[in-house]
């Protein structure tokens, strides 16, 4: 196996420099640049004398420029891992979108259902506590998949972790339980536990999806119209993971049912519906088993890229550790990887350079299902639970998903613009700046409103007949476009996040590299631990707007350094080329029930 990773290696760098004779390189790896106009226009005649390609190969330079690119269907078995996902949602977002006012609501239910009582500070904390380990935990299950078990057999282990994390947190919430005292290390137990277990199975479930689809390079393809196209495996990728994130926000709906179960039964209520839907999801995982496209894991391979990268360090070059760099300079002892594993690993890297920025992202993606559920509650709901407001972000993903996929990005693509992975995160940062200036007019309403102005809920103003306390005079409709900017921030920046997690790792550590960019959540969260001491009024005004900067200029400050990373896309796709193409014969048994294991090379 190595062999053929070599010759292919040797292949493609013999291909580039007959082919593309201006190379350049970039503190990311050396990757090749793409040629420039004229010598595109002189590939693209050379190429069209020769005539059509014939359906099902690779398209040449001429038909590259003048074809329309299209994504293919997604398997079968790629649908069966969305709804599990849905499923995991479902039951992540209706319980965590109430452990604000679970942690916040007075023990006596003198401020809606009866609660640890431990004031909305607590709450805050905990609740980004929770979201930091859900984005700590990963890479543990990232190393079990990718060394030793592979993705699916770690997700049904971390899905009896997460299961029982579930028990313990509906039998602690029980009114039995509450009075007896067990509510406060109930919940923090669970939050341990469910930590571990949604942590296992995100870092596995998203590459487990795009294993099922096996085409590596483009091919020219016929349509019933007559019109020749591009199937693009790039478009079908970024394809699977709009499907995938769009399955996670029909999940997300569950605050639509959990907080009305809340407010009038009570969080034990709210915590079983989640409890049950999970294993509806372990139903689905164990009963599909056979139908999945399953890669085995790989042995030591996230070991050898250590050692990789430290021998990179050690010689000052990204080609250190290649094996025939190091018989050219005379470096002894053999190495368990080829030249092809140290020129994918370099495009990892460079994938996770792009992660950096990410923690800004998540500061902002942060505040919807804490800071914005107590900004509703400072306004008249007019009888609805102050938390149902957070149904918006996944409505919004819902509705926003199919316009842009179905009509945005074709319409742009038939115009030959292309919105390449780079350009799409800088909008999502766009996008979350935005929502986060829209919260900070929202908050300055709010304080421009009696009773209690500055102080809502906090004054005696502020208390009715029967001494509960009252909002300030703003409705909550006015917080609607704060979660739609940060739905669809999400669709161009989260999803894209998730493919170019997958797209740019080996194949060896596809769960390794989506742990990395899952635990850019985690730095996240503890930058918005810094908030905590802001997070009250009067001071939410000041904080929204100064993240609304930082992602603004976080935004401007990633175009200009990466930008230029969107022209290099074919060329770091040119590295799967040693993945066969399957024909559709070989992609149909892939999609049948299967008892041997797909190899990832």
């Amino acid at each position: 196996m190595a062999q053929n990773h070599e010759d292919m290696a040797a292949e493609l760098h013999e291909e580039f420099n007959e082919r593309i004779p201006n190379r350049g390189t970039d503190l990311a790896g050396g990757y090749i640049e793409k040629p420039s106009l004229d010598q595109k226009r002189e590939l693209a005649i050379s190429d069209s004398e020769t005539g059509p390609t014939p359906d099902g190969e690779e398209p040449n330079e001429h038909e590259k420029q003048t074809l329309r690119r299209i994504g293919e269907n997604l398997p079968a078995s790629a649908f069966m891992i969305a709804i599990v996902e849905l499923t995991e949602r479902f039951t992540y977002y209706g319980a965590q979108g109430l452990f604000q006012n679970y942690v916040n609501n007075a023990e006596d239910g003198s401020d809606g259902q009866k609660g640890l009582g431990m004031g909305h500070q607590a709450a805050f904390g905990l609740n980004l506590f929770f979201q930091w380990f859900c984005y700590v935990t990963p890479i543990l299950g990232a190393i079990i998949s990718d060394q030793y078990l592979g993705k699916y057999k770690t997700i049904l282990i971390f899905c009896c972790i997460y299961w029982l994390g579930l028990l313990i947190l509906w039998t602690t919430s029980l009114p039995v339980a509450l009075e007896n005292g067990a509510g406060l290390g109930g919940y923090v137990t669970a939050l341990v536990v469910i930590g571990f277990g949604t942590g296992g199975i995100k870092s596995n479930i998203a590459p487990l999806i795009a294993d099922q689809y096996q085409r590596r390079t483009m091919a020219i393809k016929t349509e019933t119209s007559g019109e020749r196209v591009i199937i693009d495996p790039a478009i079908t990728y970024q394809r699977i993971y709009m499907v995938f994130y769009w399955c996670i926000n029909v999940g997300a709906l569950s605050l639509m049912a959990t907080p009305f179960l809340e407010k009038y039964e009570g969080f034990w209520t709210a915590f079983l519906l989640c409890f049950c839907m999970f294993n509806v999801g372990i139903a689905i995982l164990i009963i599909r088993r056979k139908s999945y496209v399953i890669r085995p894991p790989q042995g030591q391979i996230i070991t050898d890229a250590f050692k990789a990268i430290g021998m990179m360090i050690r010689t000052r070059t990204l080609d250190g550790a290649k094996p025939s760099w190091r018989a050219e300079h005379g470096k002894t002892g053999n190495v368990a990887w080829d030249d092809h594993f140290v020129e994918e690993l370099k495009r990892a890297l460079r994938a996770c350079k792009v992660f950096v920025f990410y923690p800004i992202f998540w500061v902002c993606y942060g505040q919807f299902s804490s800071n914005f559920v107590t900004q509703a509650s400072q306004m008249q709901v007019h009888g609805m639970p102050n938390d149902f407001m957070q149904n918006f972000d996944p409505l919004s993903i819902l509705i926003f998903t199919p316009i842009l996929e179905k009509i945005l990005y074709p319409f742009l693509r038939k115009r030959g613009i292309e919105l390449r992975p780079i350009v799409r995160i800088t909008i999502g940062f766009w996008l979350a700046a935005l929502c986060m200036a829209y919260a900070a007019i929202v908050q300055k309403l709010i304080y421009s409103a009696g009773p209690c102005y500055e102080h809502p809920r906090e004054c005696p103003a502020g208390l009715s007949a029967d001494n509960k306390k009252l909002p300030n005079n703003v409705h909550v409709a006015v917080q609607t476009p704060a979660y739609v900017f940060i739905g669809v921030s999400e669709i161009f920046i989260s999803v894209t996040g998730l493919e170019y997690a997958y797209t740019k790792a080996p194949p060896s550590m596809k769960s390794f590299v989506q742990s990395l960019y899952l635990f850019t959540n985690a730095f996240g969260s503890a930058i918005s631990e810094g908030f905590v001491p802001v997070a009250k009024d009067p001071k939410f005004l000041w904080m929204y707007t100064g993240i609304a900067v930082a992602a603004f200029i976080t935004g401007c400050l990633f175009y200009g350094l990466f930008h230029h990373y969107d022209a290099q896309e074919e060329a770091m796709y040119a590295l799967d080329r040693d993945v066969p193409v399957l024909s559709l014969p070989a992609q149909q048994q892939a999609e049948k029930p299967a008892d041997k294991e797909v190899d990832a090379k």
